[in-house]
């Protein structure tokens, strides 16, 4: 087993990680993009662990069974920084504390590593803050940013970084993947990797949760129930519930371990009132779930809404006559008969409201449930 079996599917991309990692002095600032579900922060932590790799052959580095390698992986290692923001944004504060630890010389490994997965989170002033860091970092600092797309990260931050491009991988792969890593049934892999489009995040967890599966199919037949306005301002508030439920699944025993964990660290009585001092730790805390709980919200919306395109891309996939494997198979008998009662060009209109939908709710401050009531309607 090696760190970069994780990686299904990029194995041009794994070749020149190697042979970076491989090298006395690799490039100082890198760039990591790809759309959602190929597996960028897997790359990027696959890359650390190779370069903190206790193996003293170069092409043996990244051989995922040292302390180092397993250490990096578990998100543990003392000489690598993970930042994976739950929040809307990045903050400067978070920013410059990284800045602060990027100065630090290696204290067990060959370098210091700093991976900033949503570097597509920064505001334009934050991300000048990183620039010069990025600019002229310390001899053994690496920085590794990830985003969907180079156009996401200012120019000034993509020229000063080395790019590795992935690619969504095979759902054959993806579904292999599954079975070996994650103990999957091969019916429940190869079902999760399609419904999925090889979202390797995505299909664990629907080859794995069973609620996760049936929210998935809820949101996926909701353009079969909708046939009077009335029932497409019902269908948005089931969609608004359903994403809500989503979120909400993910975040409590989160929410509830993070609070007993702080409590226990800072010895806080078993009962009884909180000292002032340790409940204005507790607010900090639950005024940061509460911006997470937004993120999350609004992630699970869009991943709803690309549920609900997958319908449309399937009808739109009979009605050309393409010969295309369809993403919901399950449900082939009820997408030919709603293509038998529609148009392609009507198909076409219906995944642009939805396209459009998912910008509004990503960009603007519209109110959710208003967003998906105007698309349902445009749905019909």
């Amino acid at each position: 087993m090696s760190v970069w079996d994780d990686l299904p599917g990029q194995s041009a991309v794994i070749e020149q990680l190697r042979s970076a990692a491989e090298a006395d002095r690799p490039t100082h600032a890198w760039l990591f993009t790809g759309p959602p579900g190929s597996g960028r922060s897997n790359a990027a932590r696959a890359f650390a662990a190779a370069l903190e790799c206790e193996q003293d052959r170069r092409q043996d580095r990244g051989c995922g069974t040292c302390h180092a390698c397993h250490t990096v992986l578990a998100g543990t290692h003392a000489d690598v920084t993970n930042v994976a923001t739950e929040k809307v944004t990045i903050s400067i504060a978070e920013v410059r504390e990284l800045i602060t630890r990027a100065q630090d010389r290696p204290s067990s490994g060959r370098w210091r590593v700093i991976i900033v997965e949503d570097a597509d989170r920064m505001a334009e002033r934050t991300t000048n803050v990183l620039l010069k860091a990025i600019e002229e970092p310390p001899p053994r600092t690496i920085w590794i940013l990830c985003a969907p797309s180079p156009a996401d990260v200012m120019v000034t931050i993509r020229s000063r970084c080395r790019p590795v491009s992935l690619r969504i991988p095979p759902a054959d792969d993806v579904a292999e993947l599954l079975v070996r890593r994650d103990g999957a049934t091969p019916e429940e892999a190869s079902y999760a990797a399609r419904v999925a489009q090889s979202h390797i995040g995505v299909a664990r967890r629907l080859a794995h949760d069973e609620e996760a599966r049936d929210r998935r199919s809820k949101v996926v037949g909701l353009p079969l129930t909708l046939r009077t306005v009335s029932e497409a301002v019902v269908a948005a508030g089931r969609l608004h519930d359903l994403a809500n439920d989503e979120a909400k699944s993910s975040s409590e025993q989160r929410n509830a371990a993070e609070k007993q964990q702080l409590l226990t660290a800072l010895g806080a009585p078993e009962s009884g009132t909180l000292p002032a001092s340790m409940r204005s730790q507790v607010k900090q805390l639950e005024e940061d779930q509460k911006r997470r709980a937004k993120r999350s919200v609004t992630d699970a919306l869009d991943r709803a809404m690309i549920d609900l395109t997958t319908f449309f891309r399937d009808v739109l996939t009979l009605q050309m006559g393409t010969g295309s494997e369809l993403i919901n198979e399950q449900i082939r008998a009820d997408l030919e008969r709603y293509a038998s009662n529609t148009t392609a060009e009507a198909t076409l209109a219906r995944l642009d409201a939805i396209t459009e939908t998912r910008q509004r709710l990503g960009t603007t401050n519209v109110a959710p449930l208003l967003a998906l009531e105007a698309m349902a309607v445009s749905l019909l």
